[in-house]
């Protein structure tokens, strides 16, 4: 970094030579922009580099958005793979409709629907796509067709939210699975019905939206939290040397565009994206009690509290004994059936008390668990009722 004379004799030089007065102006509000940034990372990265985080990577600016499309459509040239005349009317429905358009009488005849499907295929617009530019689609079977493999997407519409068409999709659809069947057995791979076309649709129409006339921003977070929304507006204040950026709520930054970056502001964006903060978040633990998985946060703490988890096994064996009348015996006599049963009861004495105490971080909370040798699912029990104890200091959330 410069120091405070090296910089004067450096602005001093720079002002001899510029012809401009503005040009020397704008030189020199860069350069002390550039120390106050240097400034601002020598103050703030306190925590590690691999710590911090691109505001690019938590928000997302306002209009810079894809649009999703959906289109229903026809797949032919399938083998033998299509729909069925019964399961699927819809899709013979729509093959008269398709062939009549194109002049074909096809009310009088017995049409087959076997080598063609039904399909729904979806798509998401690009954010600033023009006319002509391509994106990718994906196609769907929504009738019983049994594989998309071999087929041929027929020109599609693909439609908005608001009604209007965007792209026009068609092109031979590329399965990754595949299904092979005989009388006695079959083998599926993957899902066969669902394909891709790659840059297989056409924009027809542009989304509006004039970014660089812009005067004002907003820039959503991806994860709303008060202090990270509070950390992004003062990094853009003081990159910026005015105070364009304010944290409205947790979730919105309002940017207002300075006077100096007036009718550019791809170059304002682009400059405040690269900016690294060290994002806040929400102490939580994550439970899925279906597949025993638990992702707890590094700002999860605890009170001190003590924990015993026993293993109690009670074991039922049926032993029973068949009882059979002697050689002597009375015709009368029966076979009879003694039952016999044997209890066990054991009680695991090894599972100890364990004591975690006040302020442990993630690391000894894992470790303190992991001590008393229990599994996923009996953790999820612990880590539940810790919280009712209230010593937990964090949010639960079960997916």
């Amino acid at each position: 970094m410069m120091n405070r004379d090296k910089l004067k004799s450096v602005l001093k030089s720079l002002q001899s030579t510029c012809v401009c007065a503005q040009a020397f102006k704008n030189i020199r509000r860069k350069l002390l922009v550039s120390l106050l940034v240097s400034a601002q990372l020598l103050s703030v990265s306190i925590e590690p580099a691999f710590a911090s985080s691109r505001i690019k990577d938590l928000v997302d600016f306002e209009g810079i958005r894809e649009n999703q499309l959906v289109g229903y459509g026809l797949v032919v040239g399938l083998n033998g793979t299509g729909d069925s005349l019964n399961n699927s009317p819809f899709t013979k429905q729509s093959l008269q409709a398709l062939l009549e358009r194109l002049g074909v009488n096809t009310r009088e005849s017995d049409l087959r629907t076997a080598n063609v499907a039904a399909v729904m295929v979806t798509g998401n617009l690009p954010p600033f796509s023009t006319q002509g530019t391509r994106m990718d689609i994906t196609v769907s079977a929504i009738g019983d067709s049994k594989s998309l493999q071999g087929g041929t997407l027929l020109v599609t519409p693909l439609l908005a939210a608001d009604g209007n068409t965007y792209a026009v999709g068609q092109g031979p659809v590329a399965v990754a699975g595949f299904k092979a069947e005989g009388d006695a057995a079959s083998v599926t791979r993957g899902v066969p019905t669902v394909g891709r076309i790659s840059n297989g649709a056409i924009i027809e129409r542009e989304v509006k939206y004039a970014l660089k006339d812009r005067r004002t921003m907003r820039l959503a977070l991806r994860n709303p939290d008060l202090t990270t929304a509070k950390r992004i507006a003062a990094a853009i204040n003081i990159y910026t040397s005015e105070k364009t950026a304010h944290a409205i709520d947790p979730a919105t930054v309002r940017l207002d565009v300075p006077y100096s970056y007036r009718g550019d502001i791809i170059g304002l964006l682009t400059d405040i994206e690269q900016l690294r903060i060290k994002p806040d978040q929400q102490a939580k633990v994550i439970i899925d009690e279906n597949t025993g998985i638990i992702v707890m946060g590094k700002d999860v703490k605890i009170s001190t509290v003590a924990i015993a988890q026993g293993n109690l096994t009670v074991t039922i064996a049926e032993t029973p004994v068949v009882s059979q009348p002697g050689a002597l015996a009375p015709e009368s006599a029966e076979t009879v059936v003694v039952p016999r049963t044997a209890v066990g009861v054991t009680d695991d004495k090894e599972k100890k008390l364990a004591i975690l105490q006040s302020g442990v971080t993630l690391r000894d909370l894992v470790d303190g668990l992991n001590a008393l040798g229990i599994g996923p699912r009996d953790m999820i029990a612990i880590l539940q009722a810790i919280k009712s104890a209230g010593a937990l200091q964090a949010e639960i959330e079960v997916l």
